[in-house]
């Protein structure tokens, strides 16, 4: 009886190694070597080796020697495009109504390494209207997606992502950013006040789903209609936000 106890518990600390990896994959696109997995999942290097080769086998992960190192896998790539297409089929009403209540067109993008893919799109019904390419990316933070995106994820891994985008943009001061950041995680929407683009605006919010990928639902306004709708907009979102959550 002990020993099946043992054995389970033994299987059980594996698979959260490997998700701990898998999660590390994820969040470093750019391809990790053995030693930069171990150092950072804190595991002995031969222990890594192990759990890497099990994932190759089953196609979670793929290895390019001499050139990007380890990443994540065409299996798991496909598990997350199926999820991908859920999220879009459960949001896209949401975004409708929003679109519908508004007459603003309401954009979808998930959050892919160390920016914001945009996934899906309803456009709205104002003659002078936003509208954004399927598969564009966005930064973090100087997007309403963007920044709802940060809140939505741990304090430190939203620190370290917040410092690699401003390392070539040392204009924008740190603390204030830190403060916009963390007051949307109080509760207020995501703001873009012309920063991304100028003469565009943009309200948003985050949700995540269940396998912890995150999701911002953000409308783009012309700046000259912004001022005058952004009251009635903030009001439409926060109501659907509520119900996004429950």
């Amino acid at each position: 009886m002990g020993g099946d106890i043992s054995h389970k518990n033994q299987g059980i600390q594996v698979i959260s190694r490997a998700a701990d990896i898998l999660r590390l994959l994820g969040e470093d696109t750019g391809g990790l070597s053995l030693g930069q997995i171990a150092t950072r999942v804190k595991l002995p290097r031969s222990t890594v080796q192990r759990i890497v080769a099990a994932l190759s086998v089953e196609g979670f992960i793929s290895t390019e020697k001499g050139y990007g190192g380890i990443k994540l896998g065409p299996e798991i790539q496909s598990l997350a495009q199926a999820a991908e297409a859920d999220m879009r089929d459960r949001l896209r009403p949401v975004m409708k109504r929003i679109a519908d209540e508004t007459g603003e067109t309401v954009d979808l993008a998930l959050l892919d390494g160390d920016g914001m893919l945009f996934v899906d799109q309803v456009v709205g019904s104002q003659r002078l209207r936003t509208v954004s390419s399927i598969g564009e990316r966005f930064p973090l933070t100087t997007t309403a997606n963007g920044k709802a995106a940060l809140a939505a994820m741990e304090p430190a891994r939203a620190t370290r992502l917040i410092l690699d985008e401003l390392d070539g943009n040392p204009d924008r001061p740190l603390a204030d950013l830190l403060s916009e950041v963390q007051a949307i995680r109080d509760g207020a929407l995501a703001r873009d006040e012309n920063e991304h683009t100028e003469g565009v605006c943009a309200l948003g919010f985050a949700i995540s789903d269940a396998a912890g990928d995150i999701y911002a639902l953000s409308t783009p306004v012309p700046a000259t209609r912004y001022e005058r709708v952004k009251t009635h907009l903030e009001s439409v979102l926060r109501k659907h936000l509520m119900g996004s959550i429950d």
